[in-house]
């Protein structure tokens, strides 16, 4: 407590110039709130006011599920009834009822309410989870005022517009606030809005100034005051909105607005009324309704469905016609059959009613053309492999104990066609913690850590050069060694620090300025000014931490946090900051003894994206005025002072080398300042403070760059964005799988650009193509120059002569409101297709969803969105897949996603293993089932043709019950869920194979109407050859040929061989379980038919001890499965081996070298083809490793004599 009464008593808004400084709201004068859209009317601290019309508005009780109680079934039913085999079976089950079904009603109702039930409730099942989420964030408490100056708790739920709430530390806020007071004196808090715009830097708030005594439980006591302002709309950035409190009308903007869902930091409380509740909420006005989302298999399953209820319908026609004339020539003269006694449907003077008739029978009777059990089984096998991916261990975050978890198996095949990747950045792709890496001081460059670009180039450089060493002659072997030393020596100082005990955000090592050694270099005066700049130009506020004696620090970016652990570790400890003042204990030995030095704060000029600079103006304990100032580079050298650039040649080229290692720089700059002019130069700045108006902030801005001008270069930071575990790894994995990869990030456009470096999106040599706004008042002004912008971009990608060019689009969110809209984003996307990488910066959760919709219906591919918060799920949904990653931060993007895991580098194994296995496993299995139902289906109207078109069926009942249910079900879930047509580790070390499912090699329609033709010819086989083997053939010993039933069970027994033949054929691995489910299902055929067969004669009727007395005994019925099932299989083997052989793909290449051993024997071939089996990216860590050694090559070259260079047996 006694350190929060210590800060609470500096007034944070006196150290800013232009975020926190505070004019006199009522000299600004309120806003003018007149007219449609600024109705709201809230009144402080009287919320039974707004429990009636017009002030009743909505709760705080929020709900991001699909349905309710009450549209479930009808919602659930719909989504159920959009599958057209559904649609199908539902007529048929009415239909089932009536006399001209030739099967019972229960067994059509019964399995179509399996089917669509077994759906509901996995959706129910999945909808369920989100409803308890809800519940759990409903039912947060937080303190409220309930009267008489008395807080106590409520939930969030319950909360109306116009309470007074407490919101404490590290809480997040229940709804949209006006910040009354926090426990800061002047009435600063500050704020994470991770969740609302995925940034980690804390935000400034601040309190009016009259609401500042409100600061206490009891002063709410008497406390009312009205609200007037804007309705509920989704723009997190804006607000407009007048206070009116006693007697006075004050102004209201953004900075006095406490967002739902962003979370209280570094404050102790705070106060705030109630202005919009639940959905009103603009975190909530950016969500979008969780859509139903199918799968791109599933959904050309309906039109698969389609062809062969084209096809049904046209053999049931041929069907009708034929019983028809059937019936009107042939009927009179059967007269077993009396025809002078039928009933209207067998009338021969009624032939068309007849056939009309007939004609439902046969759609019913040709049903098994239409894989009901197709669904059902398809349901079982992604919960399986839902379950695979819920127990991967290799997906097991060990940290965090988060497994991964597919939260909908609907989308599991979607994974392994993915396209496109957008991705969220804070949180996602970064842990946003900085490490100080290297520095360049007074010319001199520092550090021998690597980041990792350095090292990935350094081990692969080496590795060249190894093999390069069989090649090259002695001398150059000899130069190759020593290059290889100093790459060696990048690789051990980054294994030598893994020994020391880790700080963090700082990973430096070099002993020449570490433990007071800087004091022996020869430029020691500059060395501690640099060491100066780093502990003094920042705001941070610095925390003791009473465990371990040493400073943390709460800053406002983790640059900041970074350059204060790298100062103290360098021996100038930031400790402690007043009102006026900032103190540095400096240590100048390795012998601990410290002097604490005060440097008066005079004046301090804070980062922004438009100044990309910060400085501070100090006294230092001598009276010398310092002006201390950081900054991007270009924005500094272009302020330094002839004098000023001794080192900048040297520092130039450090910045571009550490550029090029993938690190974020900054320049550290300085000047002297006399008495009189720094006077002159305050009273200017502290007059432009004052000013009222529209002009004020650009005064000071002018003001500012006076001072920051003829600056004095003192060196350059060199610091790495700690990205999450993996990070660059998977994104260059993903890469080489083909995938394009956005980011859309809330952050601003430098943060997000320094990012794109660290993850490899972005390298040097890329060309930057930046989209922005201009200034102008005139919106189609605006547009028309970001459109001639997107044209010239595109212009000039397409001019581009050079093959290795690669371009990345960097656009802002107030420039891609106009590109969004109807008449630009196409020109737009077009532009964001070409390039290699595409960035958009301060983006709303609006325009992500808004961004993903684009290209996901602009280029019709498969999208998939990923991110860890709040501001996430409005493009998780939209996405065809949503991932959320589990990490601390809320889990509302988990909630909103299809799929959830732990961290960023699990993606990886996400879609190209599982997404792989699954797109592949699935395609193959609908593709078998329409081959299954196809060969069996056609040979139930082949056998009509032969029976006059009676509807008589040549299999007994009970086949064709357990055809789908028993005898040909288990193979096809396993091949579902077993199938790997290469390994995990194969998956991962080719990449490329993964561009099968995008490039949809397994289900386009070629594949598919070439197994529905493999069906045709099985059924073909099926029937006509064992109709001319039992035709006029002699089948008992006595002589008599084979009856009905005997050749139903040999052509039932001949499919059952061939379809569970041909789906062994077509699994590339197998374990026990595939085998068992195989062989079983044909030996539980003859199990089963021994068994029915010695039931009695009123339940096996014609099958009565068929397989034991007809079948077994005889040869023939023996040898017909055998040569039926060779003559069935055989064109697919044909076809498999001429493709191996001619064409292979990826997988049949990789299956040969694993077969022969290749990968052990040849390590040198197996090397090469992985090197091959990855698509042509200009992104990702390869790509930049590969420029990495493009310039140690140059350099190697360069320092051969150039007899060497030119010798022909080296110029290979």
């Amino acid at each position: 407590m006694t350190r929060g009464r210590i800060r609470a008593r500096l007034r944070l808004s006196h150290l800013y110039t232009f975020a926190c400084t505070r004019p006199e709201a009522t000299e600004e004068g309120p806003h003018s709130i007149e007219g449609p859209g600024y109705s709201r009317i809230v009144h402080c601290n009287q919320p039974l006011l707004h429990k009636k019309k017009p002030f009743k508005y909505r709760s705080n009780y929020i709900s991001t599920t699909k349905y309710n109680f009450f549209t479930f079934l009808p919602k659930a039913l719909y989504e159920q009834f959009h599958r057209v085999a559904n649609l199908y079976f539902l007529a048929a089950a009415i239909v089932s009822v009536t006399p001209l079904s030739p099967f019972s009603a229960v067994s059509m109702i019964a399995p179509l309410v399996f089917v669509v039930g077994l759906s509901m409730a996995k959706e129910a099942l999945e909808d369920w989870r989100r409803f308890m989420q809800d519940i759990k964030v409903n039912s947060r408490k937080v303190k409220f005022h309930k009267g008489e100056g008395v807080f106590d708790y409520k939930s969030w739920k319950k909360l109306q517009v116009g309470d007074v709430v407490k919101v404490e530390k590290d809480q997040f806020f229940p709804a949209d606030l006006l910040l009354l007071s926090s426990s800061y004196e002047d009435g600063i808090c500050y704020v994470e809005t991770m969740n609302l715009d995925g940034e980690t830097n804390l935000k400034v708030k601040r309190a009016l100034e009259v609401t500042l005594p409100l600061d206490e439980d009891a002063s709410f006591k008497n406390f009312t005051g009205k609200i007037k302002c804007e309705d509920p709309n989704p723009s997190l950035y804006t607000f407009i909105g007048n206070f009116e409190y006693d007697h006075e009308v004050y102004a209201l903007d953004p900075s006095q607005i406490l967002l739902r869902d962003s979370k209280l930091r570094n404050t102790a409380f705070v106060y705030g009324v109630v202005i919009f509740t639940g959905h009103d909420s603009k975190v909530m006005q950016n969500a979008t309704k969780s859509p139903s989302k199918r799968s791109r298999i599933e959904r050309k399953m309906d039109y698969i469905i389609y062809v062969l209820f084209s096809l049904l319908l046209v053999i049931s026609l041929v069907s009708s016609i034929g019983f028809a004339v059937k019936t009107k020539f042939d009927m009179p003269d059967w007269w077993y059959l009396q025809p002078q006694n039928t009933d209207d449907y067998y009338d021969p003077r009624k032939p068309v009613l007849s056939g009309v008739t007939h004609l439902i029978t046969a759609l019913m009777l040709y049903g098994y053309l239409i894989p009901i059990s197709l669904y059902v089984s398809i349901e079982v096998v992604k919960v399986l492999q839902a379950t695979f991916i819920n127990q991967d261990i290799q997906m097991y975050d060990e940290e965090t104990g988060n497994p991964s978890q597919a939260r909908t198996s609907n989308l599991n095949e979607e994974l392994g066609q993915v396209d496109t990747i957008l991705s969220d950045k804070t949180g996602t792709l970064t842990c946003n913690q900085m490490d100080f890496l290297k520095c360049s001081i007074a010319g001199t460059a520092y550090g021998m850590s690597s980041s990792e670009v350095e090292l990935a180039a350094a081990q692969q450089m080496a590795s060249d050069l190894e093999d390069q060493d069989v090649e090259r002659s002695t001398d150059f072997r000899q130069k190759g060694k020593q290059q290889e030393i100093e790459l060696e020596t990048v690789v051990i100082s980054k294994d030598e620090m893994v020994h020391k005990s880790p700080i963090k955000g700082f990973s430096f090592e070099d002993s020449r300025i570490m433990e007071g050694n800087w004091l022996n270099e020869p430029n020691a005066d500059v060395i501690m000014l640099f060491f100066r700049i780093l502990a003094i130009c920042h705001t941070a506020v610095p925390e003791l931490n009473e465990e371990t004696g040493s400073y943390t620090y709460e800053s406002e970016s983790p640059d900041e946090a970074a350059f204060l652990v790298a100062a103290r570790e360098f021996g100038f400890e930031f400790c402690k900051r007043t009102q006026s003042s900032v103190f540095v204990r400096e240590r100048y030995s390795a012998s601990g003894q410290t002097i604490d030095r005060e440097f008066k704060l005079l004046n301090m000029l804070e980062f922004t994206s438009k100044r990309k600079r910060m400085t501070v103006i100090v006294r230092d304990e001598d009276g010398q005025i310092l002006v201390l100032c950081k900054g991007a580079d270009s924005i500094i050298f272009d302020r330094l002072s002839k004098n000023g650039r001794l080192y900048e040649e040297d520092t130039t080229r450090h910045l571009n080398e550490y550029g090029e290692a993938g690190l974020r720089t900054l320049a550290l700059a300085y000047k002297r300042l006399g008495e009189s002019e720094y006077s002159a130069w305050n009273n200017e700045f502290q007059e432009a403070k004052t000013t009222i108006g529209a002009d004020r902030d650009l005064m000071l801005e002018n003001i500012a760059e006076m001072m920051e001008k003829d600056l004095i270069l003192v060196g350059a930071t060199a610091v790495e964005d700690k990205l999450q575990k993996g990070v660059p790894q998977c994104i260059d994995k993903l890469a080489q799988a083909g995938l394009k990869i956005w980011v859309l990030t809330g952050d601003k456009v430098e943060t997000a650009i320094n990012i794109g470096y660290a993850c490899s999106l972005l390298r040097q040599g890329m060309k930057q193509i930046c989209i922005t706004e201009i200034s102008s008042d005139a919106k189609e002004v605006v547009k028309e120059n970001i459109l001639l912008q997107i044209t010239n971009a595109s212009q000039m990608i397409k001019l581009e002569r050079d093959p290795h060019a690669a371009f990345a689009l960097i656009i802002d969110g107030k420039t891609l409101a106009y590109a969004l809209e109807d008449d630009v984003k196409q020109q737009f996307l077009v532009l964001a297709v070409q390039c290699a990488s595409v960035i958009c910066c301060r983006v709303s959760p609006k325009q992500k969803a808004l961004v993903t919709r684009l290209v996901k219906e602009g280029t019709g591919k498969t999208t998939l969105a990923i991110g860890d918060g709040a501001n996430d799920v409005g493009m998780i949904k939209e996405a065809d897949i949503g991932v959320g990653i589990s990490g601390v931060e809320g889990m509302q993007a988990v909630m909103a996603s299809d799929f959830s895991i732990a961290q960023f580098r699990f993606l990886e194994r996400l879609l190209v293993v599982h997404g792989h296995w699954c797109y592949k496993r699935i395609a193959q299995m609908v593709c078998y089932f329409f081959y299954k139902n196809i060969a069996f289906g056609l040979t139930l109207f082949y056998f009509e043709a032969f029976a006059g078109f009676s509807g008589q069926s040549i299999y007994d009942d009970w086949y064709m019950l357990l055809f789908n249910v028993l005898l040909t079900s288990l193979p096809v879930i396993s091949l579902g869920v077993f199938e790997q047509d290469v390994s995990s580790e194969v998956c991962l070390q080719f990449p490329a194979v993964y561009q099968q499912g995008p490039k949809n090699l397994f289900f386009d329609w070629y594949k598919i109407l070439g197994w529905m033709g493999n069906g045709l010819y099985s059924s073909l086989i099926i029937f006509f050859l064992n109709i001319i083997i039992f035709y006029d053939q002699a089948f008992r010993e006595e002589g008599q040929t084979a009856s009905m039933p005997a050749l139903g069970t040999t052509m039932f027994t001949c499919i059952i061989w061939v379809l569970n033949c041909q789906i062994a054929f077509t699994m590339s691995h197998f374990t026990w379980i595939q085998h068992l489910f195989i062989w079983g299902s044909i030996a539980t055929w003859y199990l089963f038919l021994f068994v029915y067969g010695r039931l009695s004669p009123s339940i096996s009727g014609n099958a009565f001890q068929i397989l034991v007395e007809a079948l077994a005994p005889a040869p023939i019925y023996w040898l017909a499965t055998l040569l039926v099932t060779i003559a069935c299989n055989l064109p697919y083997l044909a076809h498999i081996s001429y493709q191996r052989c001619f064409h292979p793909l990826d997988h049949h290449i990789i299956q040969e070298i694993k077969y022969y051993k290749k990968d052990v024997e040849d390590q040198r071939m197996w090397t090469r083809e992985r090197s091959r089996a990855r698509e042509r990216t200009m992104i990702g860590f390869s790509a930049r490793v590969d420029a990495k050694i493009r310039q140690l090559k140059g350099k190697l070259q360069r320092k051969q004599p150039s007899s060497e260079i030119h010798s022909p047996a080296r110029s290979s």
